[in-house]
């Protein structure tokens, strides 16, 4: 360090700090201590670290072993989160989210003495599980699967599907249908809640729960029956794939989005703005989302004993408004026009 700071000309307090990521460093400092880093091959030593401030520099994360877009952009999210805050992280993936599969996934990151864990928990076993973690060990859950023995961030989901659901009716349509994902699934449980709850705040009826698996199979599968009946003028879907399936079927069945159907999906996927057409959509942020789990998980590690731990973090959905909706069917459009099932648009 005494050798980057004389190359750099500044202090091994400067060095210190640009290692360590301190926001309060002149940009032109941090540029010629980075220069002076790369010239020297100079990389901080862990097990240095590790004696000075007793953390390894290590985090744990339980990952899902699974294809869905929710884990695994959590995953990157939590990940670029810890690596921009100087971590290193370990990752241990469960195939089955239960309690022995993720209890073992504590043991192995244990061995790899890490700091803290953020478990990716969408379901409750997975949470439940971790709140046996050893006393001591710091841990967040992120994702819908929550406990109240453990800190959590999670996004709203049931705010997500009551924006989704109100912008429907504010388009003209008398209700709105929802496709919904597994219901051992706690984000499935809390996007039906908040679609329930904001058509029984416009006083409108409530339909059936349309049961699904966030999979487009189930959307196309569960889209057909749909199709069928032509009251249904607005579907919600829980997941954007669901919304892809969905999109699909009405279109086989001769049913226009968004002229007679109007959809919305949930989670906002990159690909969403790119169906056809385009999916109205509520976007997680899981950007924000890895920042959140974070922050509480470093709370933890700084927390003053006696003083209380952050619980719970709940990041605001957003909705993104495409083509896939418009005025319900004999509702005017903006040009006062009413607009009839059936047929297109008058120009």
């Amino acid at each position: 360090m005494r050798d980057v700071a004389e190359l750099a000309g500044v202090s091994t307090q400067t060095v210190s700090r640009v290692v360590n990521q301190h926001p309060y460093v002149n940009d032109d400092t941090r540029r010629r201590v980075l220069m002076a880093m790369r010239e020297l091959d100079y990389h901080p030593n862990p097990a240095a670290r590790a004696l000075v401030t007793r953390r390894s520099g290590t985090l744990g994360v339980i990952g899902y072993d699974s294809a869905l877009f929710g884990p695994i952009s959590m995953l990157y999210a939590i990940e670029d989160a810890a690596r921009t805050a100087g971590y290193v992280v370990s990752v241990a993936s469960v195939r089955h989210l239960d309690r022995r599969s993720v209890l073992d996934a504590i043991d192995w990151l244990r061995q790899q003495s890490v700091d803290g864990i953020i478990a990716i928990a969408p379901k409750p076993a997975l949470a439940g599980a971790l709140a046996e973690a050893p006393s001591g060990l710091a841990c967040v859950t992120v994702g819908g699967g929550s406990t109240d023995a453990v800190p959590s961030a999670r996004i709203d989901n049931a705010e997500g599907a009551r924006l989704a659901t109100r912008h429907l009716l504010d388009l003209g349509h008398a209700t709105v249908h929802h496709v919904a994902g597994p219901d051992d699934w706690p984000e499935a449980t809390e996007r039906i809640r908040g679609w329930r709850e904001a058509l029984q705040a416009a006083g409108r009826p409530v339909p059936a729960v349309v049961p699904g698996d966030w999979s487009a199979r189930s959307g196309f599968a569960q889209g057909g029956r749909l199709s069928a009946d032509p009251g249904v003028t607005a579907v919600f879907c829980a997941s954007d794939q669901q919304a892809l399936g969905v999109l699909r079927a009405l279109h086989e069945a001769g049913r226009r989005v968004p002229e007679d159907v109007s959809v919305v999906g949930f989670d906002g996927t990159l690909d969403s703005a790119q169906f056809l057409p385009p999916l109205t959509t509520v976007r997680q942020d899981f950007t924000e989302l890895g920042r959140a789990s974070l922050e509480l998980l470093l709370a933890q590690l700084d927390r003053v004993e006696g003083s209380p731990v952050p619980r719970r973090e709940l990041s605001p959905p957003e909705l993104v408004i495409r083509a896939s909706t418009a005025p319900a069917p004999g509702t005017p459009d903006v040009a006062g026009t009413p607009r009839l099932a059936g047929r297109a648009r008058p120009a």
